[in-house]
């Protein structure tokens, strides 16, 4: 489901011309253009604009202080992934050397 700039920063919170200012210092928001030019927001872009309106209101982040703690949490983000596989390929390993040990 797509949603206009206004219908997010009603949503959010904030004015539309917020919205396009954060676009130019946040790379994390990326919303689709239509045919008309117009933007639309997806779920995931409200998610992250919630994210940053958090940062930078609540926690009082500073613009790059807030973009530098959703590029530490992005790189974060990947490690759980890589750390899962190897602990499954290291429990493949230790089942495929049990079932050799099956065969000698």
């Amino acid at each position: 489901m797509y949603y206009t700039i206004s219908e997010v920063a009603q949503m959010v919170g904030v004015l539309p011309y917020v919205l396009r200012f954060w676009e130019k210092e946040f790379p994390h928001i990326k919303p689709r253009k239509n045919r008309a030019g117009n933007r639309t927001y997806q779920a995931k872009d409200i998610q992250r604009i919630t994210q940053i309106k958090r940062l930078l209101y609540d926690e009082g982040y500073t613009i790059e202080g807030a973009r530098n703690h959703l590029k530490r949490e992005g790189k974060r983000d990947d490690n759980p992934g890589v750390e899962r596989t190897k602990e499954l390929l290291h429990e493949i390993r230790l089942e495929i050397e049990d079932l050799l040990k099956l065969f000698p």
